[in-house]
């Protein structure tokens, strides 16, 4: 089988999982985000695929799981 590929990304005020080089945005936390990717993940692995799921570290000044500035 093949590489599923899911990267929680920053978009704008938002956050968006990339995969397969669609950007699917909306979610307001990046936790939210990461739970989105992990479902299409858990698919994919009972599909027979190799997944790998990646989320940033919070940069300086960041919220834990939003954009905004704790």
């Amino acid at each position: 089988m093949g590489l599923a590929q899911y990267a929680v990304v920053a978009a704008g005020e938002e956050w968006g999982v990339l995969h397969d080089g669609n950007l699917n945005t909306g979610y307001a936390t990046k936790e939210a985000a990461f739970e989105s990717a992990a479902a299409a993940a858990a698919l994919a692995i009972r599909m027979g695929h190799e997944v790998h799921v990646s989320v940033p570290g919070r940069e300086e000044g960041e919220a834990a799981l939003t954009k905004q500035a704790s």
